[in-house]
Formats: structure tokens, C-alpha cells, sequence
């Protein structure tokens, strides 16, 4: 079973994950890439987004819906985007006046391909970064959603769920516990090295 829930656990994450990168690559470069109205529309969108809490928000979705990972998968994606529209605006407000963006543009190109052909694919390395943390988190978040009984429904076993079942027996199998815990330890830890990794790996300044 603990094996079986590292496949749940994992797919969310990267789904989850997923999703984000996604919704928030086209916010992003959208903002980043045209300012003015649009960029103040959607700027109030991701702090709209923000200012509620994640875990909270997810609970409240996840009571009206029924017992699903796709559905955790989802929810999860729709509201972990804000994080990386920003960096990606970020990116596009830097590299839209650059020489090679303004000869994109002189050369006639429609604005679609100016942004997903040249100016997207040097505004990738924060968002690689940004998922590789936020694969962590959702992990850690589908594991506090089935701990509390709103996650993955039983009998599909995940990390959250074993650790739900097993707490009533912690005096006298310790097991049950423990190695559902050190997985979502170990893994979470990895991912979280990782992205350090890639953040100085990326980093211009380190590689000077």
C-alpha cells in the first residue's frame, strides 16, 4: 500500500503541478507582455487569489465536490498558479524591450508567436524552479487532504490516507507510521533540493 500510494501522491503532484505551470504561463505572458489594462486586470485577479488561504480555499471546494484524485488534481492546479503568473510576468516585463523581441516584432510576427517562440522559452528557468517546489507542496497538501478525510477516497491508498488509518494503532505498530512519514519526508525534501539545485545551477551570478 505504501508503495501503491507513491504512485497516487506523485501523480498528483505533478498533475496538480501541471496545471499550474500552465495557468500560469498564459497569465503571465499576457500581463508581462501587453502591460497597461491588461496586465492591472489580471494583476487583481492573482491578489484576489492570493489573499485567500490555499489549504482552507481547497477544503471548501473539495466539501461540495464528490471523493475524487482527479479532482483534487484539479482544484489544486486552479488555485497554485498565482505564483508562477508572476514570475513569468516578471520575465516578459524584462525581456519584451529586448533587442531580439523588438526585431521580432519589426519583423511583422503576430504577437502569439513573438511570445510562446521568443520571448516564453527565455522566461522558463524561475518557472522550472517554481515547479519543482511546488511539486512538493502539492504533495504535502493531497497529504493533509486525505489525513483529514477529504482526500483520495478509501480503499486507493496514499500517503495522507495510511497515515490516517494508521494513527489509531502508533502504541502498538509503529510501522504504520513511521514509513508513510519518512515518505512524505524524503520526498518532499528531495524535490525541495532540487529546486535549490536548479535555482543556483540558473543563477548568472553563481556561474560568474
Amino acid at each position: 500500500r505504501l508503495i501503491w500510494g507513491t504512485r497516487i501522491s506523485m501523480s498528483v503532484g505533478f498533475v496538480a503541478v501541471g496545471i499550474a505551470v500552465f495557468i500560469g504561463i498564459i497569465v503571465g505572458a499576457l500581463a508581462g507582455y501587453y502591460g497597461g489594462l491588461v496586465d492591472m486586470g489580471l494583476q487583481r485577479i492573482i491578489e484576489i487569489i492570493m489573499c485567500f488561504p490555499l489549504l482552507i480555499l481547497i477544503l471548501a471546494l473539495i466539501s461540495f465536490l464528490p471523493p475524487s484524485i482527479y479532482y483534487i488534481m484539479i482544484v489544486i492546479g486552479l488555485f497554485g498558479w498565482p505564483g508562477i503568473a508572476r514570475l513569468v510576468r516578471g520575465e516578459f516585463l524584462r525581456l519584451r524591450e529586448s533587442d531580439f523581441a523588438v526585431a521580432a516584432r519589426a519583423t511583422g510576427l503576430r504577437d502569439s508567436r513573438v511570445i510562446f517562440r521568443h520571448l516564453l522559452p527565455n522566461a522558463l528557468s524561475p518557472v522550472l524552479v517554481s515547479a519543482t517546489f511546488g511539486i512538493a507542496g502539492a504533495i504535502l497538501t493531497e497529504s493533509a487532504l486525505s489525513f483529514l478525510g477529504f482526500g483520495v477516497p478509501p480503499p486507493t491508498p496514499s500517503w495522507g490516507e495510511l497515515l490516517s488509518q494508521s494513527q489509531r494503532f502508533v502504541d502498538r505498530a509503529w510501522w504504520l507510521v513511521t514509513f508513510p512519514g519518512l515518505a512524505i519526508f524524503i520526498t518532499v525534501t528531495a524535490f525541495n533540493l532540487v529546486g535549490e539545485g536548479l535555482r543556483d545551477a540558473m543563477d548568472p551570478k553563481l556561474r560568474q
